[in-house]
This record gives structure tokens, sequence and C-alpha cells, in this order.
């Protein structure tokens, strides 16, 4: 048998690091499945990022108009939609949905 694998090294050898490449090519960290892995990933964390930037310049517009010239308006209508409020005379309605 030893003899076997001896005569024949010149042909297994080659195979198994054919294989060996092979495996490692599409499944270890730096394989294929794993780019295409972390390609999706990255667009996520980049559609994040938009959402995220987004959010960041809404929240500085709303600062903007809340910060020492006080825009009375626009504090009205937080006024009126955190607390309900009406002013005198005024009819309020609240639609709840089941």
């Amino acid at each position: 048998m030893i003899n076997v694998i001896k005569k024949n090294i010149i042909f297994i050898l080659p195979i198994i690091l054919i294989i060996y490449f092979s495996l490692n090519l599409l499944g270890g960290n730096r394989g294929l499945f794993s780019y295409l892995d972390k390609k999706d990933q990255f667009e996520n964390l980049l559609e994040k990022k938009l959402f995220l930037t987004n959010e960041i310049s809404k929240v500085k517009k709303i600062n903007s108009l809340v910060n020492e010239n006080l825009d009375k308006d626009y504090l009205e209508i937080l006024i009126r939609d955190k607390f309900v409020v009406g002013k005198k005379g005024e009819n309020t309605y609240i639609i709840e949905n089941e």
C-alpha cells in the first residue's frame, strides 16, 4: 500500500492541492460566499447610513426651529400634537383606530 502511494504521489499531491484550494476559494473566510455575504452587509450598512444621515438632518432642522429665535407657529404645532390642546371655543376631535 505504501509503495503504491509513493509511486502515485505525483498524481495524488496535485489532486489534494486542487481540492484544498477549490474549497478555500469558495468557502473560506476570504472565499466567494463570504465575499458575497460581506458585500450584502456593506450595502445594508450604506442604506442605514443614508437613512441615519437623513434623520440627523431632520433633527437638526427641528432643533433650528426650536432654538433661541423661537418660531411660534412651529411651537403651536408641537403643543397641539403632543398635548392635544386647542384654542378657546375650538372643537378638537381625536380619532382612534380600533
